[in-house]
Parts: C-alpha cells; sequence; structure tokens
C-alpha cells in the first residue's frame, strides 16, 4: 500500500507540470485582460476627477470676480453703510451659493455681508459678454451686473430689530411717466359688411 502511494505520488508530479503550464497560460491571459480593465477604469476616474476639479476651480474664479464687482457697488451704496455700518466685508466663500447659466454667461450668485451694525446677504445677477475660449477659464471676467438687492438684518431690542431689503443699482431713475396730450387721436374706420 505504501508502495502505491508513492508511486502515485510520483505520477503527480510528473503530470502535474503539464497541468500546471496550460493553468498559468490562462492565468497570464486572465492577468493580461483584467490588467487592461484596472488600466481603462483607472484612466476614466482620472479624467473625470479632473473634471470636476476644472469646474468647480472656474465656478470659485467666477464667484470671486462677481462678488468683487458686486462688494464695490455695495461699499458705495449709503443705504447699506447706513444700515451696517462701514466697512462691509464678505463672508465666507462656503456660505455663498452660485447658479450659472447659458454656457457661463449668466450668473446668480448670493453671499454673506457683514458690518460693524449688522449683517446681511447680498444677491446678485450678472451677465458677461464675449466669447469662450479656454483662456476664458483661467482669466476673470468682467460682469455686468444687471440687479443687485441686499437683504440686512439690522439687530436691536426686540422693538428696533427689523430686517430690510435694499436695491442697489447704478443707474439713475429714468424720466417721469407723463399723460400723452400732444398726440391727436386716430379714429379708425372699419369696413363695413
Amino acid at each position: 500500500m505504501l508502495a502505491r502511494r508513492i508511486v502515485s505520488l510520483f505520477n503527480r508530479s510528473s503530470s502535474a507540470p503539464h497541468f500546471s503550464s496550460s493553468a498559468a497560460k490562462t492565468v497570464d491571459e486572465g492577468k493580461s485582460t483584467s490588467s487592461f480593465g484596472r488600466k481603462a477604469v483607472s484612466f476614466i476616474l482620472i479624467t473625470t476627477t479632473g473634471g470636476v476639479a476644472l469646474s468647480a476651480l472656474n465656478d470659485l474664479l467666477i464667484y470671486q470676480s462677481c462678488s468683487s464687482k458686486a462688494m464695490e457697488k455695495a461699499s458705495k451704496n449709503p443705504a447699506i453703510i447706513e444700515a451696517i455700518g462701514e466697512p462691509i466685508v464678505k463672508g465666507p466663500w462656503y456660505n455663498a451659493s452660485l447658479a450659472v447659466a447659458h454656457k457661463r454667461h449668466s450668473v446668480s450668485c448670493t453671499f454673506p455681508v457683514s458690518g460693524p451694525q449688522g449683517a446681511g446677504v447680498l444677491e446678485v445677477k450678472a451677465v458677461r459678454n464675449g466669447d469662450d475660449t479656454w483662456l476664458s477659464y483661467l482669466i476673470p471676467r468682467d460682469w455686468d451686473i444687471l440687479i443687485m438687492d441686499a437683504l440686512v438684518h439690522i439687530p436691536g431690542n426686540e422693538a428696533k430689530q427689523r430686517t430690510v431689503r435694499i436695491g442697489i443699482s447704478d443707474s439713475a431713475p429714468g424720466p417721469a411717466c407723463t399723460a400723452c396730450t400732444g398726440c391727436p387721436t386716430q379714429v379708425s374706420a372699419s369696413p363695413k359688411n
């Protein structure tokens, strides 16, 4: 019985290299296929991560240029200065909201501001002209502010606490509307059936 086991052991060892070489080829083929799959997945993940990072950087640049222009206007507005005092300080960027539309030509931005007498939120809607090039993602843009409002909370005792909405605009009010009296009224003749 011991002799049979020894003989079977030798038979297995002599047939094992032939079996293991075909198995090794199958394993090598599996490794090359899985290696290609890993490289493809890695490439896709790196590309996607890079795209998301560039988009976030572009949004941060848009926020910085738009909010800087808004802060210039707010610091010159007498109603805001009276409400929250000077100096007016922009709050942290992570408390802001940004919505970009129309291929990044239109932006709606909301961010906190504060002063020695109170705090508030600036709401800005702005547009920009120009075309999109690769350099436009890196160069700060010049935004034209269309609408800008400040929602300001003025602290005090319960009777004096209040929240005020202040509209901020560059343009002077247009001419007052008057009734047109110099135009003659026209009578239209309608065709009779």
